[in-house]
């Protein structure tokens, strides 16, 4: 029988408790991974992919996402414009509760607000993820096979990548382009990548074949998918003794598109107070 992946309800505590061991802030990828290690969910569950079609989001990342959104919207969580969540000063009462206390807590706010105090499945997708799920579909549906190659050029050379070259038609053993990535202007690496567009997951398997096609010819790897790398890929990318792969997955690569704004603009609207108490010292 597979194992299911709990309620974003029941999430709660786990998320706080996460956010607590991480000395109360955290990234998302930071936290999501103190929650599987805390919780230790096996890769069964960690594996699963909530709609493949629509996004490369985990299932359990995408309840994640809603039990931040509902975690905040009652004042338990708070996150930074660098995407940086932490716990409010009221999180910081009832970390320790256990979770039908904490779902008691949150289903008392929701009543307080004029909601119905039941708490159902959402429909449809947090506000974070919707247009990381209009991406993926563009990605993986929209673009051809060069068009994505030739992102990903474009992607490495905003990055500061140079002689970035797209080698993917050769059959170069799996190996789909080339560059050198400069450090601050004072190191250099000779790297070798190899892009995916997958709406599933990427196994170790893959890394391993991809690392045998690199070893003698590169300083780095790196691997570059519109999906998801299993945990299992994740182990063997970082395998002592062995040449380092660095993983790119989808969230990864539509956080870096939109940080270079390659295809996304983020706009800002501008707050303007006026201090009247600053007059006073004129």
């Amino acid at each position: 029988m597979t194992l299911k992946v709990p309620p974003y309800d029941q999430l709660f505590n786990p998320l706080l408790g996460a956010i607590n061991a991480l000395g109360g802030s955290g990234s998302i990828e930071e936290i999501y991974d103190k929650v599987v290690e805390l919780e230790y969910f096996p890769e069964e569950v960690v594996s699963q992919l909530h709609d493949p079609e629509k996004s490369n989001q985990t299932q359990l990342g995408y309840r994640l996402a809603w039990a931040r959104t509902y975690l905040k919207k009652f004042g338990l969580l708070e996150n930074s414009s660098r995407g940086i969540w932490s716990l409010s000063p009221k999180a910081k009462d009832i970390e320790k509760v256990n979770p039908q206390e904490v779902v008691k807590f949150v289903r008392s706010a929701i009543k307080e607000d004029g909601v119905p105090g039941e708490i159902t499945a959402p429909q449809d997708s947090p506000p974070e993820l919707d247009w990381r799920q209009r991406l993926h579909g563009i990605l993986t549906k929209k673009l051809t096979p060069a068009a994505f190659e030739r992102l990903v050029q474009r992607m490495l050379r905003e990055a500061g990548f140079t002689q970035v070259e797209v080698t993917g038609r050769s059959g170069d053993g799996g190996i789909d382009g080339k560059g050198i990535a400069r450090i601050h202007g004072l190191m250099s690496f000779h790297v070798l990548f190899q892009c995916k567009r997958y709406t599933g997951s990427v196994g170790a398997g893959e890394v391993r074949d991809f690392r045998g096609a690199m070893v003698g010819r590169a300083d780095k790897g790196l691997f570059i998918t519109t999906g998801t790398f299993t945990p299992a890929a994740v182990k063997e990318a970082t395998r002592d003794g062995a040449p380092p792969i660095d993983l790119l997955d989808g969230g990864d690569f539509a956080e870096k598109l939109r940080e270079l704004n390659i295809g996304i603009r983020t706009e800002k609207v501008e707050l303007v107070h006026l201090e009247e108490e600053w007059f006073d010292t004129v």
